[in-house]
């Protein structure tokens, strides 16, 4: 079902960066793959941007994911030319100490490393020293601070990291960002399944990919307004919970390879779950299923809780090391998910019952 040409695309799409706020060039990417497959497409102030199939109906469906990463901010530089951060988004300070970035500045990309004192010059009053939002630091090479300016180093910056996508074993996509730009390869799919395949909807499709996701959802609240749906079926990641050191008890069972999972939430429209849950079991496409405390943490919570009210409903991708540069996401669970979108889609009517009784 992925063709070589969505491959190719998919590998641009998640080695290119977007760091919340700053979406812009993984936007285009995802226009421009996505234009021959839509009627049309839009952008809005902040960046998100979506595309249409079948414009015009008073009746309105969503699928959306999130084109944000995680990333980092310069907040201080030092006399001696160290560079000190904050995070943009849910950045994992734990794994910053010996990675690779990329600090984005005006006259291009400034290559740094976060540093860490020596194995050998920890003694044991130091054997606790674990690394904190206040003591890691970035090391570009400077002398001092006006090296550091003149290289466009500034405070505000954005800093991602480097990491770019690979294969383990044939079987999982391994990188940075697949939170959550494999969701918004997903959509794309799914919008290049409809056209291909001359699926006519009876309503019309709304295919977006909201911006700020990671800093409070911030990108779908805004859309969501300018659009107005009736319907969103919203994709992102979850937790593979089979992993090493995870407490199953806490955080559920769900494991890659093993399907899409759906989620039971309060914000989770009970009518358009059980419609994903049954086509997935007419289709035989295998499903997880898990369940969320008072808000999913997804752009869900802010389709259904916008305005008038919107029955919504998330489909994740089970995604093993979130936050990190190794983030895993199994080949058949991204085809599955895909899958899925695809075929509920085909089972919603123009005006499709949403009223509990």
């Amino acid at each position: 079902m992925i063709t070589k040409q969505s491959e190719e695309f998919l590998t641009r799409y998640l080695n290119n960066a977007s760091p919340t706020g700053f979406e812009a060039a993984g936007q285009k990417l995802w226009i421009d793959y996505i234009q021959p497959f839509v009627d049309e497409w839009h952008l809005d102030t902040y960046g998100t941007a979506y595309a249409i199939i079948n414009p015009g109906k008073n009746f309105k469906v969503v699928i959306e994911a999130h084109a944000d990463e995680i990333s980092w901010f310069v907040n201080y530089i030092t006399n001696d030319g160290f560079i000190h951060v904050i995070r943009n988004g849910g950045s994992d300070h734990v794994i910053a100490p010996s990675k690779r970035v990329n600090i984005h500045t005006a006259k291009g990309l400034v290559k740094g490393v976060f540093g860490w004192p020596a194995i050998h010059m920890r003694g044991a009053d130091d054997q606790k020293l674990s690394p904190q939002t206040d003591n890691i630091f970035i090391d570009v090479g400077a002398a001092n601070k006006e090296e550091v300016a003149q290289m466009g180093i500034h405070v505000g910056c954005v800093i991602t990291y480097e990491d770019e996508l690979i294969v383990l074993n044939n079987k999982y996509y391994t990188g940075r960002a697949l939170d959550n730009r494999m969701g918004g390869f997903c959509i794309a799919e799914v919008a290049r399944l409809i056209r291909e395949n001359n699926i006519e909807l009876p309503y019309s499709l709304y295919v977006v990919n909201s911006v700020q996701e990671e800093v409070g959802l911030r990108g779908a609240e805004m859309i969501t307004r300018t659009i107005e749906p009736d319907i969103a079926i919203v994709t992102d990641v979850t937790h593979d919970t089979l992993t090493p050191m995870v407490n199953q008890k806490k955080f559920g069972e769900v494991q890659c390879g093993k399907g899409p999972s759906v989620t039971y939430a309060p914000a989770v429209h009970n009518h358009i779950r059980e419609l994903i849950l049954q086509t997935a079991q007419e289709k035989g496409i295998p499903f997880q299923r898990e369940a969320s405390s008072r808000r999913t943490g997804t752009d869900t919570d802010a389709f259904a809780y916008s305005g008038k009210g919107v029955a919504s409903a998330l489909i994740s991708l089970p995604l093993r090391y979130m936050h990190t540069t190794v983030e895993m996401a199994h080949k058949e669970d991204v085809e599955n998910l895909i899958l899925l979108i695809y075929e509920t889609l085909q089972k919603i009517e123009n005006g499709h019952p949403l009223k509990y009784f």
